[in-house]
């Protein structure tokens, strides 16, 4: 059985992302963002029919605001009412599933890829991600950033700027560098 790097890519395993299948998918997404990125005038529902073209579900209602930038966007899936505020960054090397009425801060970076830790991998130029799971009615607060394979509960709040390294478990507050879970949510 003949594994391509892109099948390789999408099941989180070690590939080469300079494969040319993978970078055609790469310059797909990137013409597409510059039309997207050029939309900010344009009505939310306008926009999200765009946002149907390339993502791989986008739930009714959903908004993501102008400026955004992913990687390839086919492994994005937006729920209902999910709402993502300017300059969102999804690198979706793998699967990024945002649940449905969870609002996400202007500026929040969601991180599928990875890079081995040994450095003759990393010189090789190896890659991989890990899947990345947000619950539904999340809130992440501007800033903050969610690292690969890491999953946020349902009801969840992230405080902006935190830097997410572990599952978070629902309705958790969890906030710092890396992010803790408060002992007492604040009201």
């Amino acid at each position: 059985m003949v594994t391509t790097q892109k099948q390789l890519m999408l099941a989180g395993e070690m590939y080469q992302p300079g494969d040319p299948e993978i970078r055609a998918d790469a310059a797909r997404c990137f013409d597409w963002l510059v039309r997207y990125n050029q939309m900010l005038a344009v009505p939310a529902a306008e926009r999200r029919g765009m946002l149907a073209e390339l993502f791989a579900e986008v739930g009714e209602g959903a908004v993501v605001r102008p400026p955004f930038h992913c990687d390839f966007g086919f492994n994005i899936h937006l729920g209902a009412h999910v709402f993502l505020n300017f300059n969102c960054v999804i690198l979706d090397v793998t699967t990024v599933t945002i649940g449905e009425r969870t609002q996400i801060g202007p500026g929040v970076q969601i991180l599928t890829a990875d890079h081995p830790r040994d450095p003759a991998q990393r010189e090789a130029g190896m890659e991989f991600a890990r899947p990345i799971i947000i619950g539904r009615n999340v809130w992440i607060g501007g800033g903050a950033l969610i690292m690969p394979g890491v999953t946020i509960g349902d009801d969840a709040v992230i405080g902006a700027g935190s830097v997410v390294t572990r599952d978070v478990s629902p309705g958790a507050t969890a906030v710092g560098n890396p992010a803790r879970p408060l002992a007492k949510p604040p009201r």
